[in-house]
């Protein structure tokens, strides 16, 4: 956590000295200032058009029972290219309209969905949310998966094997009330 905190605070002093050492002798003080104004106002129309389009597909999912999951993690990649635009810097507007843009917030959509919303639904559902759960015994000291057939290693998501659940399997048992 705190790599991502330093990670934020160093994007803007990099924007600063680039803004300082770039920008201002080869444009001048006026001409930078006003490329990073028209910049982030430009990007900021750029969002809110994409925040809407993400807005209806949104409520055009739910309205058909599907579940908008790429459209909620576009809505806050949206807010984050939002974050980025308002940051005075071209560093800073460049990533926000990496995360504006349809084409290349595809990929890093695919990289949250991978490296941050699984892993946290992961933690917070102990594995039973994608199927990564122990079904071949008790885990290895080290905190590992047990090896053996239907663990989360063999790569069928614990649908198989000896300790899986099979529904065929499971009877019905009538439990008898007691006068206790």
């Amino acid at each position: 956590m705190l790599r991502v905190i330093g990670l934020l605070l160093l994007i803007p002093l990099f924007d600063i000295v680039l803004l300082v050492a770039v920008a201002i002798p080869y444009l001048g003080p006026l001409v930078t200032v006003a490329l990073v104004v028209l910049t982030a106002l430009v990007g900021m129309l750029l969002v809110r058009a994409e925040g809407r389009a993400t807005l209806r597909e949104i409520q055009r999912k739910l309205a058909t029972g599907e579940v908008p999951t790429d459209e909620l993690i576009d809505g806050g990649l949206l807010v984050a290219a939002g974050a980025f635009f308002l940051t005075p810097g071209l560093v800073t507007d460049f990533v926000g309209l990496l995360l504006a843009v349809p084409l290349t917030r595809y990929p890093v959509r695919a990289a949250t969905r991978r490296w941050v919303v699984r892993p946290y639904i992961d933690a917070k559902t102990g594995g039973f949310a994608s199927g990564q759960v122990y079904v071949g015994g008790f885990p290895n000291e080290d905190g590992g998966p047990a090896p053996g057939p239907g663990g989360p290693g063999s790569g069928d998501g614990g649908r198989s094997g000896s300790g899986g659940f099979d529904p065929d399997d499971a009877t019905d048992v009538d439990f008898e009330e007691s006068d206790n």
